[in-house]
């Protein structure tokens, strides 16, 4: 199957109603975009479409994991997806002109001719968003079997020669410390 076609639904022949539909989102499917800032991803994406008459909603719930480089240490370091996104879909006559407006980014227009939808780039950017900004582990887990050891050595060492109270620019600030 054509990896475009598969994630398409002809929604033309959808009776009204909630319909589901799952993908297995693998690295494999992010080469079509530019490189990617993780790898080895097993997302799923779980969709659930409601089909009305002259609208759709779509409601996507990304799960599964990724590996990033974590921002302490610069380890690869898997990181767990959840998250939930809704989308509306409307039919109308003019859909450039109703999406160049732009008004709210959770409603989409397509062509009332249209019979397929088209995922592949909610999918993407749902994945992308459900990563967090954050790609650290958290502070019980320091030291893990996912962290670079001699990384935090460094680190340590680093925050123990900054150390604020022996730099003469930072006398006076100590004055605010306990107000």
């Amino acid at each position: 199957m054509n990896s475009r076609r598969e994630f398409e639904i002809a929604f033309v022949g959808l009776k009204p109603g909630f319909h589901e539909f799952q993908y297995e989102v693998t690295d494999k499917f992010f080469e079509q975009y530019k490189e990617q800032e993780f790898r080895n991803s097993r997302a799923l994406v779980k969709l659930t479409l409601e089909k009305n008459t002259g609208f759709m909603m779509l409601k996507f719930e990304v799960g599964g994991s990724v590996e990033v480089n974590c921002d302490r240490c610069g380890n690869q370091l898997p990181m767990e997806l959840w998250d939930e996104f809704n989308v509306l879909v409307k039919l109308v006559e003019n859909p450039e002109e109703m999406n160049a407006n732009g008004d709210d980014p959770d409603v989409y227009y397509i062509s009332k001719t249209e019979s397929h939808l088209h995922l592949s780039d909610w999918i993407y950017e749902f994945v992308n968003l459900s990563i967090p900004l954050q790609r650290m582990c958290g502070e019980d887990e320091i030291g893990g079997p996912h962290c670079n050891k001699e990384v935090l050595e460094m680190l340590k060492k680093m925050n123990a020669g900054n150390n604020q109270s022996t730099n003469p620019i930072w006398k006076d600030l100590d004055k605010f410390k306990n107000l």
